[in-house]
């Protein structure tokens, strides 16, 4: 099959959606299928990326942040892919599209879709869902959401990360929605050894916004200080200044460090030196942090929210709490520091539950369905 991708932050740009598509789109590339990807280009990377079954086209549209995309961007996206993908597919003539987002990509997929025909299938990360991140995205659905039913009608298939985002979408598109999860490479992502390291280390991935909820993180830490531990925050956002000052304020900070934006490679480099995965977010579709934190091996202290609870199983690999019950996240992540035992049997235990999430199972699922699409044609 032919397949034209369309996303609008693919790594190394983006969180965890792009991550999750580059993973299918690598999947379906080594099974023998042809991939082009329209994407949002940014800073000095290559306008066009050639691979083995895999073309990475980047369009312009004046992003300035590599973990933020601004209203404008998206409609730039929005604009340049519609007119790109239009040409492409009449050039190239993919067999199907796959959109991710439906806010803003399936809107260009829409698009391309009414011009040419080519049936698009839909995946839907939480974000791009009415309600799914109000504090990143509610002011936009006000005026969005009025255009956004025909994007989903329209496709030939849906598709939710989530059983989460997947109830919070039928609660605004009547539409059949199946669950296929974000996966991992089981073989290329795991620990070289379970071993809690001496002190225990703690990890947080991903953007410094509210929605992450990262100053929990450092109030919950704050109270452990009678134990020894370190953590990384790797990543940037908004609220890096205040997390900083929320640091210093508590005196933490050689007990701290904030590499700033990594790479995804550089991620599994945090994960591969941490024993927990402390992620106290509020709203989650269903992360791509989470789901390589399981792959290696780490416990799981997680905001009960979303697609988080589909990576825990309560008190056996970590503990979901309310995302705003310090005391609960105490409690939670002194039973580990403080119980080498109990911590090593977490870490054993993600590791056994990273296998629903293989990425082959994934792959497999997505040619399945686009399979049906194109025999349906």
């Amino acid at each position: 099959m032919r397949i034209l991708v369309l996303i609008y932050e693919y790594p190394p740009i983006g969180g965890g959606g792009g991550k999750a598509a580059q993973e299918i789109c690598e999947g379906l590339a080594k099974r023998g299928h042809e991939l082009q990807v329209l994407t949002s280009h940014f800073g000095d990377l290559p306008r066009l990326d050639e691979n083995p079954n895999l073309m990475i086209r980047r369009i312009e549209v004046h992003r300035k942040q590599a973990f933020r995309a601004g209203l404008n961007t998206m409609l730039s996206y929005v604009l340049a892919a519609s007119r790109q993908g239009v040409k492409i597919a009449r050039e190239w003539k993919p067999d199907v599209l796959h959109v991710h987002f439906a806010v803003p990509c399936g809107a260009a997929a829409w698009w391309v879709n009414r011009v040419t025909h080519i049936p698009y299938v839909l995946t839907a990360h939480l974000g791009d869902v009415p309600g799914g991140s109000p504090q990143k995205t509610a002011r936009w659905f006000r005026w969005v959401k009025p255009f956004t039913p025909p994007i989903w009608k329209n496709a030939a298939r849906v598709v939710a990360v989530s059983q989460y985002t997947r109830q919070l979408a039928l609660e605004h598109y009547p539409v059949e929605i199946c669950v296929i999860p974000n996966g991992v490479d089981l073989q290329g992502v795991k620990p070289s050894h379970i071993e809690p390291h001496t002190p225990p280390r703690l990890v947080f991935a991903g953007r410094f916004v509210e929605q992450k909820n990262p100053l929990q993180i450092i109030r919950t830490l704050a109270q452990l200080a009678d134990l020894p531990w370190s953590c990384t925050l790797a990543g940037d956002g908004a609220l890096r200044q205040e997390m900083e000052a929320e640091i210093n304020s508590h005196h933490l900070q050689d007990r701290f460090d904030l590499p700033g934006w990594v790479m995804p490679e550089q991620v599994l480099e945090c994960y591969a030196e941490s024993d927990i995965l402390f992620m106290p977010s509020r709203t989650e579709g269903l992360s791509v942090v989470g789901v390589e934190a399981l792959a290696m091996g780490l416990a799981m202290v997680l905001g009960k929210a979303g697609g988080n609870l589909e990576l825990v199983e309560q008190g056996e690999n970590g503990y979901l709490v309310d995302p705003d019950d310090t005391a609960g996240f105490v409690k939670a992540l002194r039973g580990l520091l403080d119980d080498p035992d109990r911590l090593r049997s977490a870490r054993l235990k993600s590791r056994v539950m990273a296998e629903r999430f293989d990425v082959q199972r994934v792959v497999d699922a997505y040619e399945q369905l686009f399979k049906e699409v194109v025999a349906q044609q």
